[in-house]
């Protein structure tokens, strides 16, 4: 296994070299993506969904809203093509375990990690928040980690007002040591890995379907929409970080948290969203 295969991320443009080369799908959707957003909250919520051309892939007659337990290569449509889509016969176990006493009646997110709460490199970063040794094939590589900036303001908050649950396309070997340096609170009740994923089409998505938890009252934060190509509604896209150390936006989405936490579900306050 070489060092391009351990993170999941989209192409710095700034870097030559392209860490997730399996990826190369996810990060050509989230590169374009990232050209049309500007700053403000709001119209990150209107890029996302407002330009995607449906096509439903092909599904069995006999469908329900849980996907399968195992992974399966469908036929979805291009991943910058937004669909809820049916999938057949329910998981066999979920992914996370029975909510804790502490978070009864609080909504679930779902967190991503790489160019959304930090970027990571292979080649040295003279200002890395972490230096995280990986290793493959017998040899230790060093991870250079930037963390975004308010992410430590962000994490905190969310930990107050949601259950909150880290999913990263990555492999646990990088991603949760990275995570154990992040979340000095404790705020990941949970983390899945990429071996949590569903492999659709060359990408890793992220079906909250299998959390165990009711969808109306679940939200995913991610820079990257194939990730969350199942779900679309339940959706917060964040635009990809690389280095900007002047950059906002988990700062400026604490507000609306804040509003959405004290909501009954999730999808009349992002449908009101997509709606102006």
């Amino acid at each position: 296994m070489d060092n391009t295969s351990i993170i999941t991320q989209v192409t710095n443009p700034k870097e030559e070299e392209i860490i997730s080369s399996s990826q190369e799908k996810v990060s050509q959707s989230n590169t374009s993506l990232k050209k049309q957003r500007s700053r403000s909250i709001f119209s990150t919520f209107f890029c996302c969904f407002r330009n995607y051309n449906v096509e439903p892939p092909s599904t069995n007659n006999n469908t329900t809203s849980l996907p399968p337990p195992v992974e399966e290569n469908g036929t979805l449509s291009k991943c910058d093509q937004v669909q809820v889509i049916p999938i057949p016969s329910p998981p066999a176990k979920y992914l996370l375990p029975e909510m804790n006493i502490s978070d009864y009646g609080k909504k679930c997110v779902v967190i991503d990690l790489d160019e959304t709460l930090v970027h990571s490199s292979f080649k040295p970063i003279s200002n890395a928040d972490f230096i995280v040794p990986v290793e493959i094939d017998g040899t230790v590589h060093q991870v250079y980690v930037l963390k975004r900036p308010h992410v430590d303001e962000f994490l905190q908050k969310m930990g107050e007002l949601f259950e909150c649950v880290l999913f990263t396309a990555s492999l646990a070997k990088y991603a949760d040591p990275v995570a154990d340096l992040l979340d000095q609170w404790g705020v990941f009740r949970a983390r899945l890995f990429r071996e949590s994923c569903v492999f659709h089409r060359g990408n890793y998505v992220k079906d909250l379907s299998r959390l165990g938890r009711e969808l109306s009252k679940v939200i995913i934060v991610d820079n990257s929409p194939a990730s969350y190509i199942f779900h679309p509604e339940n959706a917060v896209p964040v635009q990809s970080w690389f280095d900007d150390m002047t950059d906002t936006e988990l700062l400026d989405l604490i507000p609306f948290f804040e509003g959405l936490s004290k909501e009954e579900d999730v999808y009349s306050v992002l449908q009101n969203l997509r709606g102006r």
